[in-house]
Order: structure tokens, then sequence, then C-alpha cells
């Protein structure tokens, strides 16, 4: 068995003493330290998150994101957006680890101005049925449980062509990566507005399929030359798969969206996958580096994130930390579940940072705190 013990050979273990203590004032007026002091906490035995299971209700958090139409004007806000915050990295203002999202309301007929940035994004529909994005001069329309990716550079704006209800979709960026390693640019059009192609859904159209496309511009992007992923397809090929394999024991009948050119990533620092509980189905419990946010696409049931209970349906969004021990279950005993996520992990595959394993105990299950169960 591991022994976590900081005091022994090989971790730091210096007692404070009176002539130590001047010698750190000496070094700290020069704006240097002494590694030993801080050496166990900068290099743990494990990853420890300062990020912590979150679950944010849907039912709970509409009313507040419609509130928001009418207090704030779009063309003063830039994007009028309530984010998601982890009581653990408010400072970030990040939703777990160093990912961001947040639920952004368009009105009927409203369309946002263009920019572009350095931090990626992707979007996940909620509601409603006029929702419209401008990529790169590539017009996208998006409906219900529609994945949508903007990726890093491109100018981009949004809006809700329809005429009676607005569109909530989850936003998700990589912001606070871009900003912990002081990479940070932001941009507006010069014209504010873009001049849409002639052909909506043209990256859809042209490469949405397992075919590759001939005659067409080679692809040379580090992202993926469709920028959405509609549903019904989606889930009909999860369904597919449901009918020809048994899964993964940890996540049930899942799926990546990829890059259909590379079979990659869509974007260089943000994945996102797609997974089917089948009714009743309970998983095992793994875990992992990378953070994850979680969002129900279908369905309802119940995640055990570090050894805490939550009870999801569908439009509720939850986040599992790095290295945290989770597992889900369909409470449906006769219709699917479905969880849309995405994640940190082509950053933890590029750096070489990946690592996973199972929990070895109790059938694969962890043990549920009382005041969760």
């Amino acid at each position: 068995m591991t022994s976590y013990d900081d005091d022994r050979l090989g971790r730091a273990r210096v007692s404070d003493s009176p002539e130590l203590l001047a010698y750190y004032d000496e070094l700290a007026k020069l704006d240097a330290g002494a590694l030993w002091t801080v050496a166990n906490e900068i290099e743990p035995w494990y990853p420890q998150p300062r990020s912590v299971p979150v679950l944010w209700r849907y039912q709970e958090l509409r009313p507040l994101v419609q509130k928001a139409l009418p207090l704030v004007k779009a063309d003063d806000a830039g994007r009028r957006v309530v984010m998601l915050v982890n009581p653990g990295r408010r400072e970030l203002s990040a939703a777990v680890g160093l990912l961001y999202t947040g639920l952004q309301i368009m009105g009927p007929g409203e369309a946002m101005t263009a920019h572009r940035h350095q931090a990626a994004a992707l979007r996940f529909v909620h509601e409603g049925v006029g929702a419209w994005t401008v990529i790169d001069g590539q017009k996208l329309k998006v409906g219900p449980r529609d994945f949508a990716i903007t990726p890093n550079g491109t100018w981009h704006e949004h809006g809700n062509e329809s005429t009676d209800g607005p569109v909530i979709w989850q936003d998700g960026l990589d912001i606070p990566l871009v900003n912990a390693l002081d990479a940070g640019f932001y941009e507006v059009h010069p014209d504010l507005y873009q001049v849409p192609g002639k052909v909506i859904n043209s990256s859809v159209l042209t490469y949405g399929t397992n075919l590759l496309p001939y005659g067409v511009e080679k692809w040379t992007r580090p992202y993926s030359p469709v920028l959405g992923y509609p549903w019904e397809p989606t889930y009909h090929a999860l369904r597919n798969l449901a009918r020809a394999t048994e899964g993964s024991p940890y996540d049930g009948v899942i799926m990546e969206y990829t890059n259909p050119l590379t079979g990659g990533s869509v974007m260089p620092t943000l994945g996102a996958h797609i997974q089917l509980l089948r009714p009743g189905q309970a998983t095992k419990a793994h875990r992992h580096t990378g953070s994850v946010v979680y969002t129900a696409a279908k369905g309802r049931g119940v995640s055990v994130i570090a050894g805490r209970r939550f009870a999801w349906q569908e439009g509720d969004i939850f986040c599992v930390p790095s290295w945290a021990w989770h597992e889900h279950a369909n409470l449906d005993a006769s219709e699917d579940a479905c969880l849309f996520s995405f994640n940190d992990f082509p950053v933890m595959n590029s750096l070489g940072f990946h690592r996973e394993e199972a929990y070895p105990e109790s059938d694969g299950h962890q043990p549920v705190l009382p005041d969760t169960a």
C-alpha cells in the first residue's frame, strides 16, 4: 500500500528554528525563498484540486437567466451570460479546474456583435429553436441538444432568428487555462458583423458524415472542420453503438465528438463526449486527471462524485474535478439517459499528464457520505 507520509526520507521535513526564520526573512527581501518550505504543497503525492463537485439545477437557474433578458442589453453586455462558478475557483470564474461554463440567453430577433479571442469555446443548446452562429463567415443553425464549436481565434457572432421565444444555450470555454498561461487576446470585429456565406450549415453538409469529401479545399486547421454536431444523428449513433457493444463499465455507452479528418478531439484544448446509460444502469467508479463539466441531455439519474450523491434531471449541469472518484446511474427503469460533457483531456494528453484508475473496492462502487445519500 502506498504511504503518503510527509515525515519520511525523500520529502521536505525541515523544522523551523530562529536562525532559519531569520534566513527566510533575508530571502524574502530579495523576492526569493527556500523550496523546502513549500515543496510538499506544490508537489503533492497526488492531485489536490481546489474545485469541489457542484450540481447546478437548470430549473432553479432558468428563471434567473430569463430575468437578465430585460435587465441587460445585448449590446452592453457583449454576451448575456449567467456564469456557473465553483466555490473553490471563484478567483478564476471557473466551473471546475481551468474550465468555464455559463448559460447564455438571446431574445427573439437579437444578434450579438462579432469578436474573436484566444479562448476556445463550445455550445450546447438547452432550449429554443432560432439559434444561429457565424464562425469565420460560415453560418450555422442549431437547436435543442445540438453541439457546436467555436475554435480559438475564429471570428464569431450569435443570434436568435425566432420571433416567439428566447434561446438558452450553454457556453463552455477554456478561459481560465488561457489566463493561467497569460495568453489571452480579444478583438472586436472591425465591421461589428460578418457577412455570412450563402450556404447555411456548410461545414455539416461537407464533413458531417463518415465519408471523406473530395474536390474541396484541403483542411489544415488544428480543429474539426465540422462546426456543428446535430442531436438526432448523434443520438442515433449512440443507440446503434448500444446495440453493438456493452460499452464501458465506467461510462456506459460513450462516444467522443471528433475531428473526422484526424479522429482526434474537436479542438486542441477542449474535448467533448456524449454517453448513454441504459434503463436502470449503474456504472462503476473511476477517476482520472482532467476536469469534466456534464450536462444532462436526456432523462434523469444520479452521480456519486468524491463520495457525494447528486441527483440530476434533463438540463442540470454538474462537474467532476480532476482525480475525483465518480460513477453514474440511470434512475429510470424504462428509458435511457444521456449525458453531454466537455473536458480538458486534449491538454492532459498533449502534455503527457493523463492517468486513470478504477475504484478497487466494493465491486467498483464508492461509499456514499451520509448527508448526501
